[in-house]
């Protein structure tokens, strides 16, 4: 899974990727100061493991893998090549989610690129950098879809109903991910890569003195949640610079830190969860005393797609799988328990896999 960080100059963009990823990515009080991407890949966060690797008494641990990409700054004009627009279009476009980082704090010493502190105004002026650079996607797609659609393409005639439908929000500055297309149109449009298709969540970046506060309470965190509720986008309140702070700690004072904050987990283990949940994602595990290691598949996956995560083989040749629960497993203290005692189940091919399975597969090639 690949999150893009995006947000317009000294919104915290860099603050937060550095704070989550511990990846380094220069960070200074002046506009474009990430130029190229930065990428980084951390463990996604999960305790089953641990419990998993203490049962079977494994040799190792692998954590499932989440990969951050700081991309750079833009400015209104970034469609048309201003800033370092077509940079930063290319480097979203291939990324699954958009992580915007909106500014939501008053600091005189830090400048804005507008300068004034407006997260409606920031955020429309990505939005609609964003819609224009798909709007002539659109067009150019269009002019050739209709063509073959006067030449009796029916494939073509259904695209072009779809393209007129994302033209009529891309024209207005909304992104395409607001078309109500059904499951057939929504296939079409998928098939076109627009940067406004892909989810996004809105982190209000605010000062560590409004951690604590109802958020409803935080005129601007207020206004963005408004926003995203319109378009049915996700709002994620932090602090870049406490989870900055965060990652100077040892696990036990992180914790306490955490307590005191009244947080109940840190921005990265909130970004991950709603990353996972609007991308329809979810784990299934592997355990034995080589090793304990989580996969990340989608959601609706059946046996043999989670298989050829591991290896194409194991989805070529799949037999069977061999299923149990984690929360069962764990209750009968290991797999052979589990399997005396009739808990472990012989799924096939059509078996819809669930999050925190922990999986055997049997296969032939």
């Amino acid at each position: 899974m690949e999150l893009g960080v995006v947000g317009l100059p000294n919104v915290g963009k860099s603050t937060l990727f550095n704070a989550i990823t511990k990846a380094g990515a220069e960070s200074a009080n002046y506009p474009f100061c990430t130029i190229e991407p930065n990428v980084g890949v951390v463990a996604v966060p999960d305790e089953r493991l641990d419990v998993l690797g203490k049962l079977y008494n494994t040799k190792k641990i692998t954590h499932a893998a989440l990969k951050f990409v700081d991309i750079a700054g833009l400015v209104k004009g970034a469609s048309r090549g201003e800033g370092l627009g077509n940079k930063f279009l290319a480097n979203i476009r291939e990324c699954e989610a958009i992580v915007h980082v909106v500014r939501c704090f008053d600091d005189p010493n830090i400048t804005h690129v507008d300068g004034t502190i407006d997260p409606i105004r920031d955020i429309e002026t990505i939005n609609i950098e964003l819609s224009l650079a798909d709007l002539e996607s659109v067009n150019a797609r269009l002019e050739k879809a209709e063509k073959k659609s006067r030449q009796g393409d029916k494939d073509a005639r259904a695209e072009v109903e779809v393209l007129d439908k994302l033209l009529v929000l891309l024209n207005e500055g909304k992104p395409a991910r607001l078309a109500n297309l059904n499951k057939d149109e929504k296939s079409i449009a998928d098939g076109l890569f627009l940067l406004t298709t892909k989810p996004v969540i809105y982190a209000c970046n605010i000062a560590e003195s409004d951690l604590g506060k109802p958020e409803d309470e935080i005129e601007y965190v207020r206004r963005v949640k408004e926003y995203a509720k319109n378009e049915n986008s996700e709002v994620l309140v932090i602090s870049a610079k406490v989870e900055q702070e965060l990652t100077e700690l040892d696990e036990e004072e992180r914790q306490l830190f955490l307590e005191d904050l009244g947080l109940p987990c840190s921005g990265l283990d909130r970004i991950i969860k709603i990353g996972y949940r609007i991308l329809g994602q979810i784990s299934f595990l592997t355990a034995g005393e080589k090793e304990v290691r989580a996969w990340t598949i989608n959601k609706g996956d059946k046996a043999p797609q989670a298989a050829g995560k591991i290896h194409t083989d194991f989805e070529k040749g799949f037999i069977r799988a061999e299923v149990v629960p984690y929360e069962t497993l764990v209750e009968c203290g290991g797999y052979v328990q589990a399997k005396e005692k009739g808990k472990v189940r012989v799924e096939g091919k059509d078996y819809v896999v669930q999050d925190g399975d922990v999986m055997l597969f049997r296969f032939n090639v």
